[in-house]
């Protein structure tokens, strides 16, 4: 399948990202929390806060399950979470070229900082958390990855030459 799927860690950029590729390439962004969204007629937070974050990532496997069957030619963004599970990596190569967009810690922490809507960062050392958790996920988004860019520092436009450089003829 000639999709690009962007992975990383919340506020690396997946969301922005994915719709400046899309206007690059002419393709259609689809982003895996918003179709959970659109399906479950609630938000990510209300989701997890109601049927907690096992319920979640079942969802999320299977909008992958979906997207598999329906989706050709587009950007794809997920979830920070979502290539956590060994199935939905295997799932994203099968969707097309996996894209990680890894960020530092400080970077993320700039970016997220007040942002009520993240449930995982709610409560105690936000950045301590943000960078716990990126320790415990980059093994899984390197293993989900074909391409690795590093966003820190970078302009989009910088970050969207870097992945069609990386990507070449896949992008065709």
């Amino acid at each position: 399948m000639n999709n690009v799927i962007l992975i990383g860690f919340m506020g690396c950029g997946k969301t922005t990202v994915g719709l400046r590729l899309s206007y690059r390439l002419q393709r259609t962004v689809i982003d895996t929390d918003k179709e959970i969204e659109k399906e479950e007629k609630r938000t990510i937070a209300e989701i997890f806060a109601a049927e907690g974050e096992a319920y979640f990532r079942a969802r999320e496997t299977d909008c992958l399950r979906k997207l598999k069957e329906s989706a050709n030619s587009q950007i794809i963004s997920v979830g920070g979470g979502l290539p956590l599970r060994e199935e939905n990596r295997a799932l994203l190569h099968e969707l097309g070229q996996v894209v990680y967009l890894r960020a530092e810690g400080s970077t993320i922490y700039d970016r997220v900082k007040g942002d009520t809507t993240r449930p995982l960062l709610q409560g105690g050392d936000p950045l301590a958390k943000i960078e716990t958790l990126l320790r415990e996920r980059d093994p899984y988004y390197r293993a989900a990855a074909d391409v690795v860019i590093t966003v820190d520092g970078k302009s989009f436009s910088e970050i969207l030459d870097e992945i069609e450089e990386q990507l070449g003829n896949d992008l065709a």
